[in-house]
């Protein structure tokens, strides 16, 4: 019986992850616009993040779509279909769950922030 949901979800997904991304596409807002100076003080702030994600995770898009309405050159991570990034964020975070951002702080440790409303709280914040 397990496999028959497991299968079941499996399908649903499939057959809405083409409207997801078109959403996604079709709902993005528009990048906040800065001077030349500060998003470079913000691109050289966002070379120590990264967002663990799910291409069509509800969670993931609602984080992507902060980041791209706060103009963030965040470095995006593919953990469902590249198994490095996967393996990073189960050794590093302890767990495989999405969104996850990673913060890389100057002294070379990492924190694991996982929590769409998390995440775009501390994004809102810094950046907002």
């Amino acid at each position: 019986m397990r496999i028959v949901i497991r299968y079941f979800f499996r399908l649903v997904r499939l057959i809405l992850m083409p409207f997801m991304i078109i959403g996604e596409k079709l709902t993005t807002p528009k990048g906040v616009e800065r001077s030349t100076e500060e998003q470079s003080k913000v691109d050289e702030q966002c070379k120590n993040l990264a967002l663990y994600q799910f291409k069509t995770c509800p969670f993931c898009i609602k984080v992507r779509k902060t980041i791209a309405r706060l103009s963030l050159p965040i470095e995006l991570r593919d953990a469902q279909h590249n198994q490095a990034h996967r393996n990073e964020l189960e050794q590093g975070g302890g767990r495989v769950k999405v969104p996850c951002l990673r913060i890389t702080e100057k002294d070379g440790s990492a924190t694991w922030m996982y929590e769409s409303d998390d995440i775009n709280l501390y994004l809102e914040k810094r950046f907002g």
